[in-house]
């Protein structure tokens, strides 16, 4: 059964979701983006456990503690080896598939994903959307019943729902 797959403008700090997806680098450092408000709002503790469990590799996963954050867990799923470098689509599909089958095998119900790449990865928006939600389409799911892709930023919110949009005209998903 594929999961259910919501579009939200807003921070992923806030979202309510058994986990949230980090997109981060290979060494677990939490700088900029992202990773930088995820550590600002739930704390160091998160940082720290990734680092321990580091390196990463791109296409690849690991589990930490969701210090003060509303959600359970947080999953980091490295786009990129080094901190802030640029990447592509492929280590962003590579990282989604990691991040979505972790949470499907840990059992997680409800996930909430940010734009993967786009930040200092340099990822095309539009291009992001359309590689995130074929990840999604072509992952099968045993738990996880509910897929949130959040940013704040205007353009990929729109991205992800006509990328939404279009594959729910082509496949059955959400219908």
């Amino acid at each position: 059964m594929k999961p259910i797959i919501e579009v939200k403008k807003a921070s992923i700090t806030t979202v309510e979701v058994d986990v949230i997806v980090n997109p981060a680098n290979s060494f677990g450092y939490m700088g900029g983006g992202v990773a930088g408000v995820i550590k600002r709002v739930g704390g160091s503790i998160i940082e720290e456990e990734a680092i321990e469990q580091a390196p990463i590799q791109v296409g690849q996963a690991v589990i930490t503690s969701s210090g003060n954050l509303i959600c359970e867990k947080v999953i980091h799923a490295p786009t990129m080896h080094n901190p802030g470098e640029r990447t592509d689509a492929h280590k962003v599909l590579c990282a989604v598939k990691a991040a979505l089958e972790l949470a499907d095998k840990s059992g997680f119900k409800s996930l909430a994903m940010p734009g993967m790449g786009t930040g200092v990865g340099g990822v095309d928006k539009a291009e992001a959307a359309h590689t995130i939600l074929k990840a999604i389409n072509d992952t099968s799911f045993k738990s996880l019943k509910r897929i949130i892709l959040v940013d704040i930023d205007e353009e990929l919110v729109n991205a992800f729902n006509s990328e939404l949009e279009e594959l729910k005209q082509n496949t059955e998903i959400n219908k």
